[in-house]
């Protein structure tokens, strides 16, 4: 047996800083951090005063000056680990902040995706079922916040040309409407009433449970409410410029055709603050 003494645990301060190091090739870097994590996350919801679990697909940037080698990759998770029982679109900023501090950055970007439950009851039996729809939150922290909120949801779209030129019936088909939104300083909105804003701008909507009289309600309901690609972006549009605390939104629709072997899609981007400068 050997009778040297065992190693000693160095202390966190007598460590190579191999990180905090200088770099002489003058290139800054725009980006870096950790992506693609998986983390557990819990956001208030308002319908109940409670909360939901859900999991969440992180990525966490910051810039890097072009005199310092790397970044402390540690530090991110240890930043996520202090918030993530208890989120919501207002505390997003702010753990966006912390990341710009902690790492001494000049910019800090998070972005999170998540599935997210809107509890739905179907139109005429009232039968109740969670349909769930994609959530993104996005924030930048450079001196001044940016903050984006974005949701997907599934609706129903029904073709106005093939129900005016057919003897009977039209085709319809899925769709997917997605309305990402920044807000007005001070402001905000629950994720559910965003929801409420881009569902009505469809045909019709979807549930996750359908009785027979139900079925035959979103079928009627889609028939008498035709509408193109077109319709449903400028619907969204005017819906979201009503809305006071929204400065700023992109809108889009991704129609799944039924007819054909391709998808429909449109788009609409607007700030209302230049809109309203321009006036």
């Amino acid at each position: 047996m050997s009778d040297a003494p065992p190693p000693q645990a160095s202390s966190p301060e007598a460590m190579p800083d191999v990180q905090g190091k200088s770099d002489s090739r003058n290139v800054a870097i725009n980006k870096v951090g950790v992506k693609d994590i998986r983390y557990p996350i819990t956001l208030h919801c308002p319908t109940t005063g409670g909360s939901q679990h859900t999991v969440a697909q992180v990525n966490m940037y910051v810039s890097l000056p072009h005199h310092q080698k790397g970044t402390h990759m540690s530090r991110f998770l240890q930043v996520l680990n202090d918030h993530h029982t208890s989120l919501s679109p207002k505390d997003i900023m702010s753990v966006c902040r912390e990341m710009k501090e902690v790492l001494n950055a000049a910019d800090a970007h998070l972005e999170l995706g998540f599935p997210y439950f809107i509890d739905k009851e179907a139109p005429v039996t009232k039968k109740k079922g969670k349909l769930d729809i994609e959530v993104t939150f996005e924030a930048t922290a450079n001196g001044e916040d940016d903050f984006v909120m974005g949701i997907k949801v599934p609706a129903t779209s029904l073709c106005p040309c093939s129900k005016e030129i057919s003897a009977y019936g039209a085709h319809n088909q899925r769709c997917i409407m997605e309305a990402k939104v920044r807000f007005v300083a001070g402001q905000t909105m629950w994720i559910e009433e965003l929801f409420a804003l881009v569902e009505k701008c469809a045909s019709t909507q979807v549930f996750a449970v359908l009785k027979r009289p139900d079925e035959k309600f979103v079928t009627e309901d889609a028939y008498d409410n035709p509408k193109f690609v077109e319709d449903i972006v400028r619907d969204l549009a005017v819906a979201l410029d009503g809305e006071e605390r929204i400065s700023w939104y992109q809108v889009s629709s991704d129609n799944f055709e039924s007819i054909h072997n391709h998808n429909a899609y449109a788009v609409v981007v607007r700030d209302k603050r230049s809109a309203a400068t321009s006036e």
